[in-house]
């Protein structure tokens, strides 16, 4: 794959004060959830202090749109299937997506065929990016992409790590009966969610809720949080938080049975 022209290196401001903290974002295209994570993240995040260089843009589970429907109706039902894929054909049509998003800020957004193909990582070498996080990317990132950025990759988590490590954890939280979800900033290392924590931040549960109110919900606080641990990194004040693993689960992406478990504690999915 090609991947864009690289903009020369910014260099240090005058009078000595630091350049901004350059970011890449590494995503997956979801017209219907994480675009509520970028509304907020554009308008909030500090524009004099960060950088944001780029989106890379990874294909959503790795896998066909025919693997990607029959895994969504085994969750949702047919019915609730084709409810969100009309969803997602209507922000289509209406341009709401991240990537129209982006170009309305001037951002760069460029597809990746996987972000440890070696062309990516030398791409993301030229451009000299200082950290990179990962909201809602497909793909656990290798050696070689985590050990690029001198500050690092961080990744967004909506759920409580390393209780709630694996696929879809808004869902088991809810699940599971928690009162809340807890959305996670943590560093990226080779063992999925199992770095140390950055920063937490909860997102209360109503008594009767929806998934789709909540996975909204979490994701706008999610940028919030994300802003919060960029901006501790950037002026030294992180404190990272180690991970118990002896108290690690791992969840999969939930089956129709797992379904009504949800909606016997009064839950839905939309």
């Amino acid at each position: 794959m090609d991947y864009p022209a690289d903009d020369n290196v910014r260099i240090l401001r005058a009078g000595g004060s630091a350049r901004p903290t350059r970011l890449l974002l590494v995503t997956s295209d979801d017209p219907i959830y994480v675009i509520e994570f970028f509304r907020v993240f554009f308008a909030e995040l500090p524009e004099r202090a960060f950088d944001l260089k780029a989106i890379a843009i990874d294909h959503p589970f790795r896998e066909s749109k025919i693997a990607s429907f029959r895994r969504i109706a085994g969750m949702y039902g047919l019915a609730g299937a084709g409810r969100q894929v009309l969803r997602y054909a209507r922000a289509r049509l209406r341009r709401e997506t991240i990537s129209e998003l982006a170009a309305a800020q001037g951002i760069e957004v460029f597809a990746v065929s996987s972000v440890n193909d070696p062309a990516f990582i030398a791409h993301v070498r030229r451009m000299d990016v200082d950290v990179i996080a990962s909201v809602a990317a497909p793909e656990i990132f290798g050696s070689d992409l985590l050990g690029v950025p001198p500050m690092g990759c961080i990744n967004i988590h909506s759920g409580r790590l390393p209780r709630y490590r694996g696929m879809m954890p808004t869902f088991w939280q809810m699940q599971q009966g928690e009162p809340e979800v807890t959305i996670t900033v943590h560093r990226m290392v080779e063992k999925l969610d199992a770095g140390d924590v950055l920063g937490t931040r909860s997102f209360p549960l109503r008594k009767r809720d929806t998934l789709d109110r909540v996975i909204r919900g979490t994701k706008r606080e999610g940028a919030r949080l994300l802003i919060e641990v960029l901006t501790e990194l950037r002026e030294g004040r992180s404190r990272a938080t180690p991970l118990d693993m002896r108290q690690a689960s791992y969840f999969t992406f939930p089956a129709y049975a797992d379904v009504r478990a949800l909606r016997r504690r009064g839950h839905r999915l939309l």
